[in-house]
């Protein structure tokens, strides 16, 4: 049996200019529920009806920045719909080395590929892109902004582990400021029902204010001063790593790069059914040795990145 996966054109979104993933806040409730549905359909599907969905399709792997989880589960979910790969991890071998600007790259990209996937520095920049090019654009990161798909598969990752996003109550952590993947996460929140964040963060870097404003009133939002005082009261705590590459001056990083370090004992004293949830990497917010308990989840996380990819490159429509 041929099973085919219809695509999902642009009137099926609820906003009909949506061709390509740029912005979680460009998504209704809607529109992430199928993208969740789908990615659990593919989940069930036998590896040779996949190999059909993206047979003779080029994907454009374009990271500007460094990557490893994001890069690397596009790639895979990309081959296992059957699309071949084109693209680069390193912008030093490329003419951008040679001063050649992001204008141009897209131009020249756009007649290789049928899809491009992009990660870049620049806040922005996978808008830009989508602006010169018909072909479906996802932003995999652009500077602190936004990760829609790190969103998309944290949501999945939600409601695989609780059965619900409804409801949910989560404690945000760690550099709220330019952790794009909580200001995307936090903008999901507010399309479901009685959502709960409670921020903490070290001095200077605070969920932005404009991000809190977007979503007050629709998630319930307060604030906590340690971990360990707001690990009592919820469901999910979502850590993130003070972003060295973020700051100016190294000296500035030293001076918070251990604000957090959650352990074993600060989980079994404060909230034992505590789960927990990272973007990853990690680097010392983490021990080693929650791994392999019931409370972390984000090895769990990451592979979902992979369902929740292959959901978006089969349902984006490509054009020539």
């Amino acid at each position: 049996m041929d099973t085919q996966i219809p695509k999902l054109k642009e009137t099926d979104f609820s906003n009909k200019k949506i061709k390509s993933i740029l912005s979680i806040s460009d998504f209704t409730r809607e529109d992430i529920e199928k993208i969740l549905a789908k990615a659990k359909e593919l989940e069930g599907m036998k590896r040779e009806d996949k190999l059909k969905i993206l047979n003779g399709k080029i994907v454009a792997s374009l990271f500007f920045e460094p990557s490893t989880r994001t890069r690397l589960s596009f790639e895979a979910a990309a081959q296992n719909l059957g699309a071949r790969i084109v693209g680069f991890s390193d912008p030093s071998v490329t003419s951008t080395a040679k001063g050649e600007i992001l204008s141009d790259t897209i131009r020249i990209i756009e007649k290789y590929a049928d899809y491009i996937v992009m990660r870049h520095y620049i806040e922005g920049a996978a808008r830009r892109a989508d602006e010169l090019t018909k072909k479906p654009v996802i932003n995999a990161g652009d500077g602190a902004n936004q990760h829609p798909t790190q969103t998309l598969l944290d949501l999945y990752t939600i409601q695989k582990e609780y059965g619900k996003i409804d409801g949910i109550k989560i404690m945000m952590a760690g550099d709220l400021k330019q952790g794009r993947t909580v200001h995307s996460l936090l903008g999901a929140l507010t399309l479901f029902d009685n959502t709960e964040v409670i921020l903490v963060s070290p001095k200077g870097l605070e969920m932005p204010q404009s991000a809190i404003e977007d979503a007050n009133g629709k998630v319930k939002i307060s604030t906590a001063n340690t971990i360990e005082e707001g690990a009592k009261s919820v469901d999910l705590l979502y850590l993130t790593r003070i972003q060295k590459e973020r700051f100016s001056d190294e000296k500035d990083y030293l001076k918070i790069k251990d604000s957090y370090r959650i352990t074993r004992e600060l989980v079994d004293k404060t909230n034992p059914k505590l789960k927990i949830m990272h973007p990853l990497p990690r680097v010392n917010e983490i021990d080693y040795e929650l791994d392999d308990t019931s409370n972390a989840i984000y090895f769990k996380q990451a592979a979902n990145g992979i369902p929740i990819r292959e959901a978006i490159l089969s349902m984006l429509e490509a054009r020539t």
